[in-house]
């Protein structure tokens, strides 16, 4: 009996010290993944598929690889969580960036910059998802030490102008209308052959400079003008989806070759479940903003089929003579990429002619 509270005693230690064992055991590999999206369930679709992607990976392998998602870009800008990556991923082991964000690692990257490239997401996502993309894509690899992981849309992919002046039914009447753009000279190219012009400035000044009138107008998806209350400093919106916004979802290539083969699978096949949750979302989330949108705005506008060809017609040789002469990507390149894209439509029309219209 005098020695039982003793016994009772080492017992607990050799239990606790059984129990860091385990739980260190438990968490071997460490996952982290970096985005500028608000850590919100409701108002995106990358944090949601996100944390899908986690719930995945921790369950399929028994809780050794765990998984942590910073939001609203608590660590960093995509540029900066970029470099942390690039660099061998010892603090932070994948990141989410936009196109401008990914064109300064793999510059690759801006030909799918292209003006007017889908008619639609099913043509978008079925394109960013298939095995010439994903080849297209390992040239990060060797350029900047990253493997690609899946795209997103980025606020629902195809862009809105919005602005103060006029509404904007035809390619004439972004005549001399001066619109912010990204700092991606893609942006400015394609603004430059339409008429505009542009003016490039970071996502934190927009509302300053809509508001003071160094700029007239802008263009992102009706997801982020609706977000962000751009009907504050704007009047008039204008569907026309000249620009496919994407976020390209990269992890560390040194990282990713520490871990077993089995765990490398387990991520690439939970990537692209994450991915296509987050298509569906993309969708909804983007219809249920235009539809906002021509409710907050004064005017609303979709700009039809032909007037889209017009605008296509101007920007796209414009764009392709910049990015080859200018930017220095090669011709075969983006006339491959765009046949991809042509063919991938045309598949998709007779396929499903073949299995539902026949």
């Amino acid at each position: 009996m005098k020695n039982w509270p003793t016994t009772i005693l080492t017992g607990a230690i050799a239990a606790t010290a059984m129990t860091m064992a385990v739980s260190a055991q438990a968490q071997e590999y460490q996952m982290t993944i970096a985005t500028i999206v608000p850590e919100d369930l409701s108002n995106n679709e990358i944090y949601p598929a996100l944390v899908h992607f986690e719930s995945l990976v921790e369950t399929r392998t028994g809780g050794d690889l765990e998984v942590e998602v910073f939001g609203g870009a608590q660590l960093g800008s995509e540029v900066e969580t970029g470099s942390q990556v690039q660099s061998g991923g010892q603090a932070l082991q994948s990141t989410v960036m936009s196109s401008g964000a990914m064109s300064s690692f793999y510059e690759k990257y801006q030909a799918v910059t292209t003006p007017f490239l889908f008619e639609s997401w099913r043509q978008a996502w079925t394109f960013f998802d298939g095995k010439w993309f994903a080849d297209f894509m390992e040239g990060a690899i060797e350029e900047a030490d990253m493997r690609y992981l899946g795209t997103f849309d980025d606020g629902g992919g195809f862009v809105a102008f919005t602005n103060n002046e006029r509404l904007i039914k035809t390619v004439e009447d972004l005549e001399g209308l001066n619109i912010r753009v990204e700092e991606n000279p893609a942006h400015i190219a394609i603004m430059d052959a339409m008429g505009a012009s542009a003016t490039p400035l970071p996502w934190g000044e927009v509302q300053t400079a809509l508001e003071t009138g160094l700029a007239d107008g802008q263009f992102n998806a009706p997801v982020v003008n609706t977000a962000f209350n751009l009907d504050d400093v704007t009047d008039y919106t204008t569907l026309t989806g000249h620009v496919y916004n994407t976020q390209t979802w990269m992890v560390s290539e040194t990282w990713y070759q520490t871990l077993p083969e089995e765990y490398q699978r387990i991520i690439t096949h939970a990537a692209q479940e994450a991915i296509q949750l987050a298509h569906g979302t993309s969708g909804a989330l983007a219809t249920a903003s235009w539809q906002e949108s021509c409710e907050i705005f004064e005017e609303c506008y979709v700009m039809p089929a032909d007037e889209r060809q017009k605008m296509a017609d101007m920007a796209r040789p414009a764009w392709k003579d910049w990015i080859v002469n200018d930017f220095g990507l090669e011709e075969s390149l983006i006339d491959e990429l765009w046949a991809e894209v042509d063919r991938v439509g045309e598949e998709l029309k007779e396929q499903d002619y073949q299995r539902y219209g026949q």
